[in-house]
């Protein structure tokens, strides 16, 4: 980044940027896709938002890190928990999404879809 790293709005958006995988920048270097923030009626800051792919990839990183080991090594119930909070997070949505958890989880499509239907029925219920 090339903007004021000090610059308080800076710090306070750190954490959230990278959460989601983000780029900050310099206002100057904003594009038309970037989100410019302000301070006070000044442009301090831009955030380049990552494709949702790039996302998936990100969120899969820090849940491998929130649970100290690589997804693929949970048990079934935590990996069902992943799926959920994955879902709750528009996971499937992106494409390919499926595939990619599966591949993170150590599982099969068919096991993603079943802890979906699973958690999806016991809504209706």
């Amino acid at each position: 980044m090339t903007g004021p790293a000090d610059h308080p709005l800076v710090s306070a958006v750190k954490p959230l940027v990278d959460a989601m995988g983000a780029e900050l920048l310099g206002p100057e270097q904003a594009q038309a896709d970037d989100v410019v923030l302000a301070w006070e009626g000044v442009d301090v800051i831009a955030v380049r938002l990552p494709q949702l792919s790039d996302s998936l990839d990100h969120i899969l990183a820090a849940m491998e890190r929130r649970h100290g080991k690589p997804l693929a090594e949970l048990d079934r119930r935590t990996k069902q928990e992943v799926v959920r909070t994955l879902e709750a997070r528009g996971a499937f949505s992106v494409r390919h999404g499926v595939e990619t958890v599966a591949g993170a989880l150590g599982v099969s499509r068919f096991t993603v879809y079943n802890y979906l239907n699973r958690e999806n029925g016991t809504k209706g219920a």
